[in-house]
């Protein structure tokens, strides 16, 4: 695979150089899937903002989870699973609903599963999610609001999770402790 650089806020072009500066400030350091992103300051910047817009929604902080989770599964993304299960738990997600989403199990909340098997859905489709995908979601108390939102996380997800596979990011030692391989039913399709 073609090796791809991954910046610093030293050695970022300039268009990257303010946004990576934010993270770090938020974070503490800055993610490899954002250092990688920044060689092309549009992406870096479509991701961020993306990322902003997305926590607007009427989505819950888990749920936002669910289904960035759901997208980083169902795309085999090791790095973002790792990810997301960190911002998971700093949602307060319950430790059995992110087991099962790490290992492709049924969760243990209904309605979470309802958009779990929606994002899949979706995912899965490509988009054309047909009347009994949409008749579940609505019947779990989901809107045609969330719908969108959840198209939304797909894209944000997607950016992510399509160019962590071409770049290969090192998993940062703050992810390291929630490492993911995917199960085996996972790896196989």
């Amino acid at each position: 695979m073609s090796e791809f650089t991954f910046h610093d806020t030293a050695n970022a072009p300039e268009g990257s150089k303010g946004i990576l500066e934010k993270a770090e400030a938020k974070y503490g350091f800055v993610p490899n899937i954002l250092r990688g992103l920044a060689d092309a300051p549009a992406a870096l910047e479509g991701y961020a903002t993306l990322s902003g817009i997305y926590d607007k929604t009427s989505l819950s902080p888990v749920e936002r989870q669910v289904v960035l989770l759901t997208v980083s599964f169902e795309n085999g993304c090791s790095y973002c699973m790792a990810a997301h299960s960190g911002a998971a738990k700093m949602a307060q997600m319950d430790d059995a609903v992110l087991k099962a989403l790490r290992d492709g199990t049924e969760l243990p909340d209904a309605k979470l599963q309802a958009l779990r098997s929606f994002t899949q859905a979706v995912v899965e489709k490509r988009g054309y999610a047909d009347e009994s995908d949409l008749k579940a979601f609505f019947d779990a108390g989901y809107s045609k609001q969330t719908v969108l939102e959840v198209v939304l996380g797909i894209t944000l997800k997607t950016l992510s999770n399509y160019s962590n596979h071409m770049m290969e990011p090192k998993l940062d030692e703050q992810f390291k402790p929630l490492e993911w391989t995917a199960p085996k039913s996972q790896a196989a399709q």
